[in-house]
């Protein structure tokens, strides 16, 4: 294999469950034929996207329905490394998925990951395991400023994409990548959405059986951002990174809200920075934190429930809980978890005061205290999403409305003044979830 050197570390994120099946044949062929009639619109709407790209990527979904899908991860470290505790038990776990190759930083660490993960291939140069025709699915899990490279030459290779949250580092780059998706299926690591006991919770607040959602107080912890971190984690104080609590855990806890409560409208916002001298612990020196550690919220949705969220880090593995408190005016839920990650990383817990069915069993339960649970049930989403050649993972598009909601905290906190957020062009299947 080839060598290249390419950054593939990645921490926070999360899991869920769905059961992954494959539609009927009819269904396939009719769902090709409505890609086929959206290509043709495509390429008469936008002379930019050339009909041979239009032609490669539904041949592509042609040739997925027919075959597993096979899945290369940029970022799978054995050592150390989230892809190791979350997407490589996912694939490994559903049917239909296959782990088939891995690409880390260079050429020893790859062949380590690829034995100890299972996986047939491996690579030195993530840009040689894109441009491999037997890999059908890009997962990208590597530091936020490596993600556009590799997702636009991705994309640019006709690859269905699975990146990690949030897409870019800034708003620009989400909408210059989610702008290069065209007729390619897409997935973004704000898996949280998709947890049994979240999209429940959804479901009986669309029933209308909580009545109707007056306030929310959410409190979203982790063990990161604190006053000590390993140097090889010091640029998540750097603001230039585009990798802080700001952009992941405010960014995770606020679209698990959106998943349940629907579209944010508006949000006043606090930011601080706690911790703004941070101890490295393996080096003994001192680095100055650039991005808050501490981040406050009070909004409104479209429903029209207000809502407060409290996001800090620094708290010890064995203190961190996350809650979701909703206040109907008939009845109550709440959601909690005690992952050190935060909402987006385990298994979560739904009470309420009325009756409800208990949620699914997850697709996939393995990893790092259940890491994969979420995490699994993106996979199964864009599996079934592959194979009926429909679009109903959040994709791109929904990591764009999301870094913009994020945008609109950050200038809240700024200018001390309250912001308005654009709903999304999609809402009801980007925030929501059914």
């Amino acid at each position: 294999m080839q060598t290249g050197s390419h950054e593939l570390v990645r921490i926070f994120g999360g899991h869920l469950g769905v059961q992954l099946h494959i539609h009927a044949a009819e269904m396939l062929l009719e769902s090709e034929s409505r890609r086929q009639s959206s290509a043709q619109v495509a390429a008469e709407q936008d002379d930019g996207i050339a009909q041979q790209t239009l032609s490669t990527q539904i041949l592509r979904g042609q040739a997925m329905t027919q075959k597993e899908i096979r899945v290369g991860i940029i970022g799978a470290n054995a050592k150390s490394s989230w892809a190791k505790v979350s997407h490589v038990p996912a694939i490994n776990g559903l049917p239909g998925l296959k782990l088939a190759a891995v690409a880390t930083r260079n050429e020893q660490s790859a062949r380590e990951a690829a034995e100890a993960f299972g996986a047939e291939h491996w690579f030195s140069d993530p840009f040689a395991m894109i441009d491999d025709d037997q890999i059908d699915v890009i997962t990208i899990s590597v530091k936020v400023p490596e993600h556009r490279e590799l997702v636009l030459a991705a994309l640019d290779a006709g690859k269905a994409v699975y990146c990690e949250a949030p897409l870019g580092r800034t708003v620009a780059e989400a909408e210059e990548m989610a702008g290069a998706v065209g007729l390619l299926h897409t997935a973004i690591g704000l898996q949280g959405r998709l947890n049994s006991a979240v999209r429940d919770a959804a479901r009986l607040i669309s029933s209308g059986k909580i009545g109707r959602p007056l306030n929310a107080r959410i409190v979203s912890t982790n063990i990161g951002f604190g006053p000590a971190l390993p140097s090889s984690y010091d640029y998540f104080n750097k603001k230039s990174c585009g990798a802080n609590l700001l952009t992941i855990n405010a960014g995770h806890t606020l679209d698990l809200l959106e998943a349940v409560l629907g579209p944010i409208i508006e949000v006043d916002a606090r930011t601080e920075i706690l911790w703004p001298v941070v101890r490295l612990t393996d080096t003994g020196e001192e680095s100055l934190r650039e991005t808050a550690d501490h981040v406050a919220v009070l909004g409104k949705t479209q429903s029209g429930a207000v809502f407060t969220a409290d996001i800090h880090g620094g708290v010890a593995p064995q203190d961190t809980r996350s809650s979701f408190e909703i206040r109907g005016s008939e009845a109550w839920l709440c959601l909690t978890g005690d992952h050190p990650y935060g909402f987006q990383a385990g298994d979560l817990n739904l009470t309420s005061n009325i009756p409800f069915a208990k949620p699914e069993e997850a697709a996939v339960s393995n990893g790092f205290m259940g890491g994969a649970i979420n995490v699994g049930e993106v996979y199964a989403h864009l599996a079934r999403d592959l194979h009926a050649g429909t679009y109903n993972t959040p994709g791109f598009d929904h990591a764009l409305h999301n870094a913009r909601l994020i945008d609109a905290v950050r200038r809240a906190a700024e200018r001390g003044e309250r912001q308005k957020t654009v709903p999304p062009e999609r809402a009801g299947l980007l925030t929501q979830v059914q």
